[in-house]
């Protein structure tokens, strides 16, 4: 007997986010990526220590009129509402009383058992809307990821890539784009 495929149901940002005012996800680690709605991984000790690190060094260097949010949505098209660990935005919280940030300056994701998925997926998706800078605090091989120049791709996942891409270790440091006159250290940025 032959088997159907499989029909997959796609989300909209507007239904995605009618289903979270209405607390259907109440307490559920659910982003909305590219149309589908995904389970985000178990956040171990360690990964919360260098998630802390990260968001610590970011603090630190960012100039007036921008702030850190953590492991909050970030608004990219109609089909996807993701939650990187890190977004820099300008403002400050209460510009976003209402509505996400829609094009962080900054997307930062800290990755162990996600980085495949935070490589190709989320960095596919993250080039696709347009985000200059984004970085993977890749706790695997203890160092910092640097993805930039976003360049269509039709073989990415969300047909999108980034054209550069950095790995740095400790001792070196790391600028970012929308504030190119403030130094981090790699190492601050890991536990």
């Amino acid at each position: 007997m032959a088997q159907a495929p499989l029909t997959l149901r796609r989300w909209k940002r507007a239904e995605y986010d009618r289903l979270v005012e209405l607390g259907v996800f109440q307490d559920e680690p659910i982003e909305l990526i590219g149309g589908q709605l995904v389970v985000a991984e178990p956040k171990g000790a360690y990964h919360c220590s260098a998630l802390s690190a990260a968001e610590y060094a970011l603090r630190a260097v960012l100039p007036p009129g921008w702030i850190v949010r953590t492991q909050a949505p970030v608004t990219l098209d109609d089909e996807s509402e993701p939650e990187p660990d890190l977004a820099v935005v300008p403002g400050l919280p209460a510009d976003y009383r209402e509505a996400h940030p829609a094009r962080p300056a900054l997307a930062v994701e800290v990755a162990d058992s996600s980085l495949d998925f935070d490589r190709r997926h989320k960095g596919s998706l993250y080039a696709r809307a347009g985000i200059e800078d984004y970085w993977i605090v890749n706790l695997v091989d203890r160092g910092l990821e640097v993805h930039r120049d976003p360049e269509p791709d039709p073989s990415a996942s969300y047909g999108w890539r980034y054209r550069s891409v950095t790995t740095l270790t400790p001792p070196a440091v790391v600028a970012p784009l929308a504030f190119t006159s403030s130094r981090i250290a790699v190492a601050d940025l890991l536990p």
